[in-house]
């Protein structure tokens, strides 16, 4: 596939501004590393122990930290202008909520100033199962909070033909048959789109479900990005997904969660 980074003309250009990637260590996490260094920021790789610093190029930073830990997040979030999020996991519900929603509760509560968020969940999350209903719980932590973000619903990685990757966004979470149907997508592209989508204000406030189809992969995001539906101001769901998942059935945690979160920047 096409390696180089996208260009986005019309959009500002990103300078030395600190990014840190969550999940840094993961298949796509090191992807966005190399990514985002490309785009020129100063990027930061949030990791658990310091051995790990032989995963990432010359010029990441790589600070120490615990996302399931938030005072252990002070270094790695200080000055940040951007934070992206490509951490996961498959296990049972109480992995899930400790991972896969924890992570972005505890970045979003240690944040001291407002940063771009990119946050990477998964197609189909809008289909009841343990896991996607935390990563979407997830999702509306970051809409409740303020900040301006892009969340990115991925399909199946890597499950690419040689020539399918022409990048398709789509919105509704419509898809939701569990398997490689409802759309490929390579994990060098999910990268792209999550760091191109901090730069880009034709991203802002966007949810989008991100497939690949033949053809070649296009140079500029801004169209793609620019055709989306915004989400509604201060709704907690994506513009057009299905609303079944009611906050009046919530756990109060998770209630308790959104209420510190919202508005706060």
């Amino acid at each position: 596939m096409n390696q180089q980074p996208h260009k986005r003309p019309g959009d500002a250009r990103p300078s030395a501004n600190p990014v840190l990637i969550v999940g840094a260590s993961g298949s796509i996490g090191r992807l966005a590393v190399d990514e985002a260094l490309r785009e020129g920021f100063e990027t930061r790789a949030l990791v658990r122990d310091r051995n790990q610093s032989s995963l990432f190029p010359e010029g990441t930073r790589v600070v120490v930290g615990d996302f399931t830990q938030p005072d252990s997040l002070t270094e790695a979030l200080e000055g940040v202008t951007g934070v992206v999020f490509t951490h996961g996991t498959y296990g049972g519900a109480d992995e899930a909520e400790r991972v896969n929603y924890g992570a972005v509760r505890n970045v979003l509560n240690a944040l001291k100033k407002p940063a771009r968020i990119a946050l990477m969940t998964t197609i189909g999350v809008t289909k009841p199962t343990p896991g996607h209903d935390w990563k979407r719980r997830g999702e509306r932590l970051v809409r409740a909070s303020g900040l301006p973000y892009t969340i990115v619903r991925p399909g199946w990685f890597d499950y690419n033909e040689p020539d399918q990757h022409r990048l398709v966004m789509m919105q509704g979470d419509a898809r939701w048959a569990s398997d490689p149907s409802d759309g490929v997508i390579a994990r060098r592209q999910i990268a792209e789109v999550l760091i191109g989508s901090l730069s880009s204000d034709a991203a802002e406030h966007k949810t989008l479900e991100l497939v690949a189809e033949k053809g070649g992969a296009q140079s500029d995001l801004t169209p793609l990005f620019a055709a989306l539906k915004t989400d509604p101001v201060q709704s907690f769901d994506a513009v057009l997904d299905r609303d079944n998942l009611p906050i009046a059935g919530e756990p109060a945690r998770v209630v308790s969660d959104l209420d510190a979160v919202r508005g706060r920047f």
